[in-house]
């Protein structure tokens, strides 16, 4: 992932188990109403990259995705391009 980067969270799916925040606090946090992810940073610092990688791997509802590139095709081990469960 070093091209630019831009991760996007949908909050409809996410199950608010928080793996995301401990992986990536830069990127993500927690809503204190109702414990669903926040987005703090959609185009993460390239020292970040790998935990956001890692927070996409880990999270149990696949509520978060990331693009690469001008284009922003969708990146390996993101929820659009993972078979679906």
């Amino acid at each position: 992932m070093s091209a630019a980067v831009r991760v996007s969270v949908d909050r409809d799916r996410c199950c608010g188990a928080g793996n995301c925040v401990v992986t990536a606090p830069e990127v993500f946090d927690q809503d204190d109403e109702d414990g669903l992810v926040l987005l703090r940073r959609a185009e993460p610092p390239a020292d970040t990259l790998d935990r956001v990688r890692l927070a996409v791997e880990l999270c149990p509802a696949g509520a978060i995705s990331v693009a690469a590139g001008p284009e922003h095709p969708a990146v390996a081990g993101s929820p659009e391009t993972s078979a679906a469960p």
